[in-house]
């Protein structure tokens, strides 16, 4: 007899209704052990963050290869395993050879390497992680662009970052636009929406999925040292989660989360600093 979708549906949040306490609080742990190691890192001691964020990579890879969890638990402890070792590529290697032009593609290039090799690794389809379209790809930028701008007037209201540089010139503009889509943008997305996000989803459900993907996305901007900017990047965050959950595509996302730091940094300190 053959199982109707619906029931096919059922019995799978039925499952994830039952999952084992041991892997459940496997994985509260690493998202609470990534909390912990970016206060310390943003508030206490640098040196300590990047410490724990070694041993805090080390100790999921060897529990993951020791105890035998469903996939959906392996694929989420492999998936939150990426934010440690960010905070190790962007802190911890001697950047200091680079010119601070040229730092933060430099820095991002690597940490979307690590994403590309964890796709690699996994044998994911880029093609379904970005959900790329040519029929919606006019449709989901501008949608996009109509998000990303009240998003990124909000954040510049809350932290008002001072001016990059003397004047505001074009071609700052540009280089910094380039920057915020082609790396900042597809880095973070790529990790948070498109593979977080979608792992814990696939092994807590919706609500689970968003909520702790939008929390994990406001505990990497503690470095903002602000309070007011954690409450509005985890209300952003639901939202960028929320276009990738309708669409299926990280093309919105990408472009809304450009388009915010944009304004923050390249176009606002310039209006109203």
């Amino acid at each position: 007899m053959i199982q109707s979708r619906q029931g096919i549906v059922q019995s799978q949040w039925v499952e994830r209704s039952r999952l084992r306490p041991w892997p459940v609080l496997f994985i509260a742990g690493i998202v609470l052990a990534i909390t912990a190691c970016e206060y310390i890192f943003t508030y206490q001691d640098v040196a300590y963050g990047i410490v724990i964020a070694l041993a805090l990579a080390i100790v999921i890879y060897l529990v993951l290869s020791i105890f035998h969890f469903d996939q959906g638990i392996t694929d989420c402890g492999e998936s939150l395993a990426l934010i440690p070792l960010y905070i190790l590529f962007t802190a911890s290697l001697p950047w200091f050879f680079i010119s601070q032009e040229y730092l933060l593609p430099a820095v991002y290039s690597c940490v979307i390497g690590l994403r590309l090799w964890h796709v690699y690794q996994k044998n994911l389809s880029l093609k379904e992680i970005f959900g790329f379209s040519k029929e919606k790809l006019l449709k989901y930028s501008l949608l996009g662009l109509a998000i990303g701008i009240p998003l990124g007037i909000g954040e510049y209201l809350v932290l008002r970052p001072a001016p990059a540089f003397p004047s505001f010139e074009v071609k700052y503009l540009l280089r910094d636009a380039v920057y915020m889509f082609g790396f900042v943008g597809i880095g973070e997305e790529l990790l948070f929406r498109g593979l977080i996000q979608r792992d814990l989803m696939d092994a807590f459900g919706l609500k689970w999925g968003l909520l702790g993907t939008a929390f994990l996305f406001a505990v990497m901007h503690l470095t903002w040292r602000s309070i007011p900017e954690l409450g509005f990047v985890f209300g952003a965050g639901l939202i960028l989660g929320i276009l990738y959950y309708k669409t299926k595509s990280l093309v919105m996302p990408v472009v809304a989360h450009g388009v915010i730091n944009v304004i923050l940094v390249s176009v606002l300190p310039y209006i109203l600093g």
